[in-house]
């Protein structure tokens, strides 16, 4: 089973920053990554932007609404 590190479009979800991490996965380019912890108590580790990941910090509040992208607060 494969496991998707980037939400569907009509997602919605909102949590709180526990690991900020970035990697390569493919070689060429740079990918940004948060494990948020949902309200739930379930992790799940999502793709975010640059500008998002160098703006977040452990402990930070992110949510993401249907059609939109992941967002601070």
């Amino acid at each position: 089973m494969s496991k998707s590190h980037e939400a569907g479009r009509g997602d919605s979800w909102e949590g709180v920053v526990v690991r900020l991490s970035r990697g390569m996965l493919d070689g060429a380019n740079m990918y940004h990554f948060a494990e948020v912890r949902r309200a739930d108590g379930e992790s799940v580790k999502v793709r975010i932007s640059r500008r998002l990941w160098k703006s977040l910090a452990v402990g930070d509040r992110i949510h993401k609404r249907p059609g939109a992208d992941p967002a601070k607060g």
